[in-house]
């Protein structure tokens, strides 16, 4: 073992081999870098080498087990892990933890048998990963290589700008001691559910449980935390209805920035708490998506990479047409700029690239070039990140390369099935591989995890494409009319709208809808249009289908005379 720098440090006992090499198995498969040796463990002395292993691991995974919970040396390990904010323990077995981990947050692991796509490992895979990402304790400028190399203007250590969110203890209000556990698995299972996301940094449950009794001052608690956002919550009892209320609160003012109540009904609880979590989840993540775009769009200078990544993806979300792409671009380069080798801004910077080629950049190769080197060096860097997996699929697919546009896309939302980006990614890939109904399946999860988000009304519009390419007209149009309430303006909708009321034959209307795209942008030619719909994400008897109908429809429809 050399005495580099590893993700994980794995403590364990003797006793528990085949259950530790699993676990080593299952987290190299996923990236990570792992210290641990069996041979290492003969005697019950602390070895200068895996102390040196121990202190300088990012995360510090310990198996409890019933003969772990009695191994000093293993004890030893996790007092030093918590000290050190490293600590991540799973449950290997059942059994009594040492009482001072009994409120440490810990994951039941006593069934995964190695399943990589098991929910529960994939959540365990989540809080990994924010420590993994977070740097531990061993992120500091003074063991970062590129730090100290001579000549660099500033280091390039990628720093986590992500929004990060404490979730309080949730208020039990009912007085019923069931729904104690209730409100505890909410908020473990909230955790859960945010971290695998991607989006956001979510503080583990066992530094906030001491705010159980004591939430009076949020502001204090924000900054004793270094978070920006903090979710409080309660559950009481409303008839045969049980009733779950949250509200998003910004950390350094106290503001509330969002409030709901999210009610089920007691007989059926069992069955549907995980949907609510679900949906207590999505409706989170969209409005603290909402805060930071405001944020980082009113902002004049001084953006962090985050921040430029937020605009850039505003950027594409208000400005969706032909010729989009000049400025998410140059936003998205701002953030490559700000961080060197932050995956995220690649991984936006290939797909704003990629976007560019087929829409609005006249097909230079040198354009899909630059995209897949972006792609690519996002991939190098953060290999299994949800989000920059996402956008890596969509620029790959963009630049021609479907195959593999398909296998990241697939790969992201395997790797975090509550990831949007990577159900809209996988969406439109299945489109372009001839699989609308399973398209749509995705779709659909894609509105449950973000309810009303700002670029739903994309989602809404690409359903419509899946309904079209199964031939059922109708519910295509009505999936474009509902783009439309949300987007009025939105080309795209617009021109799919006059191909498939062209396809219902209900003429007339088709040509209005085709005046209606004129009037949203005046300089428009059919060959933009059928340009757009040749370079999009169809299959190309889909484009050309669509392309032979509008153009019906378009040379039917008289152009205005100025003045008339």
């Amino acid at each position: 073992m050399g005495s580099h720098l590893h993700d994980i440090f794995l403590s364990y006992s003797h006793d528990d081999l085949s259950t530790a090499s699993r676990f080593a198995e299952g987290f190299e498969r996923e990236g990570f870098t792992v210290w641990w040796d069996a041979s290492l463990r003969s005697g019950e002395a602390f070895d200068a080498a895996i102390e040196s292993a121990l202190k300088s691991a990012k995360a510090v995974v310990v198996l409890w087990s019933g003969t772990s919970v009695q191994s000093r040396w293993v004890r030893a390990e996790a007092t030093l892990a918590d000290r050190n904010r490293t600590l991540v323990p799973a449950m290997i077995e059942p059994c009594d933890r040492p009482i001072m981990f009994e409120l440490t947050h810990t994951v039941d692991l006593s069934r995964w048998s190695g399943d990589a796509s098991d929910r529960t490992w994939q959540g365990f895979l989540g809080d990994v990963r924010r420590f993994v990402g977070a740097g531990g304790a061993a992120s500091s400028a003074a063991t970062s290589p590129k730090v100290a190399m001579a000549g660099v203007a500033r280091p390039t250590v990628t720093r986590d700008n992500r929004p990060s969110l404490a979730i309080l203890p949730f208020t039990n209000r009912s007085g019923e001691r069931a729904d104690d556990v209730f409100a505890d698995g909410m908020v473990e299972d909230l955790i859960s559910a945010l971290s695998l996301g991607g989006g956001l940094k979510v503080i583990a449950q066992s530094a906030t449980v001491v705010y159980r009794k004591n939430v009076s001052d949020l502001r204090s608690i924000g900054r004793d935390l270094g978070v920006r956002y903090l979710l409080e919550g309660n559950v009481r009892r409303v008839g045969a209805t049980l009733r779950v209320t949250a509200q998003l609160v910004e950390a350094d003012n106290g503001a509330i920035l969002w409030s709901q109540k999210f009610d089920r009904p007691l007989t059926e609880l069992a069955d549907l708490q995980e949907q609510l979590v679900i949906e207590v989840a999505g409706h989170l993540g969209v409005q603290v998506e909402r805060v930071e775009t405001e944020k980082a769009l009113k902002k004049p200078g001084d953006l962090t990479a985050w921040e430029a990544v937020m605009r850039a993806s505003a950027t594409f979300a208000n400005d969706v047409g032909f010729q989009v792409g000049s400025r998410s671009i140059a936003d998205a380069r701002k953030a490559v700029t700000i961080e060197p080798d932050y995956a995220l801004g690649h991984a936006t910077l290939a797909s704003a690239l990629a976007h560019y080629y087929m829409a609005g950049g006249g097909r230079d190769p040198a354009i899909a070039r630059e995209g897949l080197a972006h792609a690519e060096r996002a991939l190098v860097l953060a290999p299994n990140d949800p989000m920059v997996l996402s956008s890596v699929a969509i620029a790959m697919g963009y630049c021609g390369a479907w195959r593999d546009a398909l296998k990241y896309a697939q790969r992201s939302v395997d790797m975090s099935p509550n990831s949007a980006s990577g159900h809209a990614a996988l969406a439109m890939m299945l489109v372009r591989f001839n699989k609308p109904d399973d398209a749509i399946m995705h779709l659909h999860a894609l509105e449950i995890l973000a309810p009303r988000g700002p670029s739903n009304y994309l989602a809404v519009g690409a359903r419509g494409l899946a309904h079209f390419q199964a031939g059922r007209y109708q519910e295509a149009l009505q999936a474009a009319e509902q783009s439309l309430l949300d987007h009025p303006n939105f080309i795209y909708a617009l021109k799919d709208s006059a191909i498939y009321l062209g396809k219902l034959g209900r003429h007339e209307e088709a040509r209005e809808a085709v005046r209606r795209l004129r009037a949203a942008n005046r300089a428009i030619t059919l060959d933009d249009v059928e340009t757009a719909n040749a370079a999009s994400f169809f299959p190309p008897e889909m484009a050309a289908d669509m392309n032979a109908t509008f153009r019906k429809v378009w040379l039917e429809t008289p152009l205005e005379v100025p003045g008339a």
